[in-house]
Formats: structure tokens, C-alpha cells, sequence
């Protein structure tokens, strides 16, 4: 099939899937002597599997090294290996986004909760001052706080 009914087929542009095809990920496509592209059915597959994956978080990189030259060519322990290793950094990137939720949610409800008579720079500085204090000695601070504080 040419590059259009590929297109069409999975969604995804012209110029995409030229991009996919420079880069390795889509291996098999024959070319003609007028320079057309010739996509064999799989090819669907192999796009609609790129497009999951990164979707899923993999990289570029990742999905060259993991996709094989034949999708009947996969290697077990080596798919499942990486699909662990992925699922882990996802629950690690989750267990951050969630620290940093309830610390953002923090600062939300310290700001929310302006004590009566006080203006908003005061309250800017009072919150300031709390997420200071509660913050571990020498972490997040600039590298020039840092030195001046002799840490």
C-alpha cells in the first residue's frame, strides 16, 4: 500500500511516518523506481505499536532497541524485561507526581488560609518562610543561598 492508505489506515500523517521509517522503527517498506513508497500490510501493526508504546511512555530509542526487524521475531524474556522495567518507572514517576501534589496542595491550603488582617505579600512571606523552614537544610535552596548560609 502506498503512504496515503497507510495514513489513513492508522491516523497518523504522511510526514509521521516518513519520520518513523528515517529513524528505524518502520523497517520493511519497499521503494519503486518512481520513488514511491510501498508499505506491506504489517506495517499498520508496526505503527499502531509505536504509537501505543510511546503513548505508554517509551522513547524513541527504547522502541528501536525493543521492536525487531519481524514482528514474529520477539524475544520473550526481553520484551517482558523491559516491559517490567517501564511499568516500574511509571509507578516511580507517579509516586513523585503524587509527593509533589500533596506538597503543591500544601502550599494551597497554607495560602487559603490568610489569617484575618494580613495582606497578601505578608501572607506570600508567611508561606514562604513555613516552606523554609520544612524544607531539609541545604536542599532546593540556590547554590548562592547555599554559600551564604556556609552550607
Amino acid at each position: 500500500m502506498k503512504i496515503g492508505e497507510l495514513a489513513e489506515k492508522t491516523g497518523l500523517a504522511a510526514s509521521r511516518i516518513r519520520f518513523y521509517e528515517r529513524v528505524g522503527l518502520l523497517k520493511s517498506v519497499e521503494r519503486l523506481p518512481n520513488g514511491y513508497r510501498i508499505y506491506p500490510p504489517e506495517a499498520v501493526t508496526v505503527l499502531n505499536l509505536i504509537v501505543s508504546a510511546q503513548n505508554a511512555g517509551f522513547s524513541l530509542e527504547e522502541l528501536t532497541a525493543l521492536l525487531p526487524q519481524d514482528l514474529a521475531d520477539w524475544q520473550h524474556d526481553k520484551l517482558l524485561e523491559t516491559l517490567h522495567r517501564k511499568v516500574n518507572e511509571i509507578e516511580t514517576l507517579q509516586m513523585h507526581l503524587s509527593e509533589s501534589k500533596a506538597q503543591l496542595l500544601e502550599v494551597i491550603a497554607q495560602i487559603e488560609a490568610r489569617p484575618e488582617g494580613i495582606d497578601c505579600a505578608s501572607n506570600a512571606r508567611r508561606v514562604l518562610s513555613s516552606i523554609q523552614s520544612a524544607t531539609p537544610a541545604g536542599r532546593n535552596k540556590p547554590k548562592d543561598q547555599k554559600n551564604k548560609s556556609g552550607s
